[in-house]
């Protein structure tokens, strides 16, 4: 499954995306424990996991009768990666910012 990076950005914007993945670094659930912890309802979380999937954020297995889903990381790691190389740049704006207000102090 391909995705690009945008697209993951796009998924992980969504604060409900983002506790269905924080869920899932922790262990692997069925659907239905996932939605559990929601006050949304099952059919939401069921399409936020398929925008997860499509991202290949989220991984599938089946057992027994279950879908099983999981936490796949390396499109975050991508996604840390991009921010890395911003570092430099914003670790610049925010020395230049503290000296500022501590000359204005």
């Amino acid at each position: 499954m391909t995705y690009r990076l945008h697209d993951v950005f796009t998924a992980i914007a969504d604060p409900n995306r983002r506790q269905i993945l924080n869920y899932l670094s922790e262990n692997e659930m069925p659907v239905n424990e996932i939605a559990g912890r929601f006050h949304i309802s099952r059919t939401a979380v069921s399409k936020h996991l398929k925008v997860l999937q499509r991202t290949n954020l989220v991984y599938t297995r089946q057992a027994g009768r279950q879908r099983i889903y999981g936490l796949n990381a390396r499109p975050l790691l991508e996604v840390r990666n991009w921010l890395q190389q911003y570092e430099k740049f914003w670790g610049k704006r925010l020395l230049n910012l503290k000296n500022q207000v501590e000359k204005s102090g």
